[in-house]
């Protein structure tokens, strides 16, 4: 359930960081530099996004030691892995938003069991969500299923595979028998229509 819980709030983290796919994506643009190790563009990605990522990782930790740490390990692997991310496939936002859930998933685990309050060690022990995430989750996931009902049946086949799923868009375009770009037209334009349902 911990690992299903977690997949749906990295799919909500992608829903909400990601903007409008289509027209410029200034943190795309700075990570694209950042690939090509430039330190100015390294600066600037760190000035324009280390609040929002911090916020993920004190949300997760709900430490702030504990949060900056892991905030800094974020952007050592940003550096590093500036050159695998992949326009198109989610706003730059998105891609770092992920990596900095992840991030901070591995160090809430990887916690001494004497830097763990009591609550913390029973749900890591137990495998599994508060009962407050599962409702949340369980709410936020009956949403999401509902607005996916809305597209069209291989449209939501198409972002279960790919977001949910996690396949590349040429197996999603494989299984569903339909050319590469028309994998990526649908899951572009369902997204879009997933965000507007999702705020409504």
């Amino acid at each position: 359930m911990i690992l299903q819980t977690h997949k749906l709030v990295g799919f909500f983290l992608l829903m909400y960081f990601t903007g409008p796919m289509n027209g410029p994506d200034p943190i795309a643009n700075l990570l694209s530099r950042v690939a090509l190790r430039e330190p100015l563009a390294f600066r600037q990605l760190y000035d324009q996004t280390s609040a929002k990522l911090f916020g993920i990782c004190l949300r997760i930790l709900n430490n702030r030691a504990d949060a900056e740490e892991a905030l800094q390990e974020v952007f050592v692997k940003i550096w590093n892995k500036a050159d695998m991310f992949q326009t198109g496939r989610a706003s730059g936002i998105a891609w770092m938003a992920m990596i900095t859930r992840n991030q901070a998933i591995d160090r809430l685990r990887a916690r001494k069991p004497g830097s763990v309050d009591i609550l913390e060690q029973s749900d890591l022990a137990d495998d599994k969500p508060s009962p407050e995430t599962n409702t949340i989750a369980s709410d936020e996931y009956r949403r999401l299923n509902n607005c996916l009902d809305e597209l069209k049946p291989q449209h939501a086949e198409a972002v279960r595979k790919t977001y949910l799923g996690g396949w590349s868009y040429q197996e999603t375009a494989d299984a569903l028998n339909i050319p590469l770009n028309t994998a990526k037209t649908w899951v572009r334009r369902s997204l879009g229509a997933l965000q507007d349902c999702m705020k409504r």
